[in-house]
């Protein structure tokens, strides 16, 4: 039945309420129609998102079992934790976003038999890094899952290729979606000062920089590499924390490179930081579309990225940015040094990729793009029940 006054209960999931997947969730919840849709974050304790969910007047529920690492016990604990949420919350459709959450959310969801499933894919659990047991492993469970759900999204249509190559998505059922993103300013000379000095960067320096995790997947390792190819008058700028920060900050002391090299942690202003930059770098070893490569080419920031996943779809070689492969920090070095020395590339590659964006990643093509999958699935005759509900809890 519908919430109040006839509005849509929408049940959005997911593991850590912060920039990236979370940051895709909150926004594209801020673009619906409120007289349409009553909407709940239900998301672990992490997330430095959740006032601000709470401050736009959605629901907002901490899950104290949600965690965003392998731990059966805990994960069955927190599967009955949501469930129990569920079955006094009446939600018409629960909308899951990333692998733990969508693990989580999706069988408690339909344990409930809440009527419509939707989960996003921003990427996959799997990688070419994994052994070939575990990837085969997430694999089946990703298949497993999909029998369950109603509706699927996926950021990037190379995302969405994948699930339907692998089995886990079936075509009728699956919508590549743009990661939306918030305004950011244009890099103008008073924006770039204004950016630097808040970052106590010289105002001449060349600055190279990238926004992301420290942690694995982004290879903050060979990001560092990569920085050893550059000239000696270049500073980076790593905004982010995560797991890998104190191991990071040993291995910069260790290359002498502390005063050049700059970890600032998490930012909540992190779009008026972008300016600062001269060249945006992305060293990640696998991704979906990082909301970060957007905004900095909406920022009008020239961008150097490794060929990974959805990325070729916005950092077209040569026309919009430059790709290196994974793993290459030599190449990455390289091409950012390039891009450095060649001003006139970079503008002409920010040109380009500011116009290739279109509205393809606007909130509002995100808000109607949610709108239709919801309808769509609540609107289906069709419901999948070839996995029993209890099996996942045994």
């Amino acid at each position: 039945m519908p919430g109040t006054q006839g509005r849509i209960r929408l049940g959005v999931v997911v593991t850590r309420f912060i920039a990236g997947a979370g940051g895709v969730a909150l926004r594209g919840a801020l673009a619906l129609d409120p007289d349409r849709f009553e909407v709940t974050i239900l998301a672990g304790h992490e997330g430095d998102l959740l006032d601000d969910a709470a401050r736009a007047g959605f629901g907002v529920v901490r899950l104290r079992r949600m965690r965003p690492d392998i731990a059966p016990r805990s994960d069955m604990s927190a599967i009955r934790e949501l469930a129990a949420h569920i079955d006094g919350a009446g939600y018409d459709v629960i909308h899951t976003h990333s692998a733990k959450a969508g693990l989580i959310g999706r069988v408690a969801a339909r344990w409930q038999r809440v009527p419509a499933i939707i989960h996003t894919f921003h990427g996959f659990p799997f990688h070419p890094y994994q052994s070939r047991a575990r990837r085969a492993a997430y694999i089946a469970f990703e298949r497993a899952l999909g029998r369950i759900t109603d509706r699927f999204l996926a950021v990037g249509s190379s995302v969405a290729a994948d699930a339907i190559r692998l089995g886990i998505a079936p075509a009728e059922r699956i919508r590549a979606i743009g990661s939306a993103i918030d305004h950011v300013p244009q890099a103008t000379t008073a924006t770039r000062f204004e950016a630097r000095r808040k970052l106590e960067l010289p105002a001449s320096a060349r600055v190279v920089g990238t926004v992301g995790r420290l942690d694995f997947q982004k290879a903050p390792a060979d990001m560092l590499a990569a920085f050893g190819k550059l000239s000696p008058d270049a500073h980076f700028v790593w905004i982010g924390g995560g797991p890998m920060h104190a191991e990071m900050t040993r291995k910069i002391a260790a290359t002498g490179a502390g005063d050049r090299f700059h970890l600032v942690g998490e930012r909540r202003d992190v779009a008026d930081l972008l300016p600062a930059l001269d060249v945006f770098a992305m060293a990640s070893l696998y991704e979906g579309i990082p909301c970060s490569v957007v905004e900095a080419m909406e920022c009008g920031i020239p961008v150097v990225a490794t060929a990974v996943n959805a990325v070729p779809e916005v950092v077209v070689p040569g026309r919009t940015g430059l790709l290196v492969p994974p793993a290459s920090p030599d190449q990455l070095g390289t091409a950012i040094q390039h891009l450095l020395d060649h001003p006139d590339l970079r503008q002409r590659l920010s040109s380009a990729a500011r116009e290739n964006l279109g509205d393809r990643f606007d909130v509002r093509v995100l808000g109607s793009d949610l709108t239709e999958t919801y309808l769509s699935a609540l609107g289906s005759a069709a419901r999948i029940t070839s996995v029993a509900p209890m099996a996942w809890t045994a």
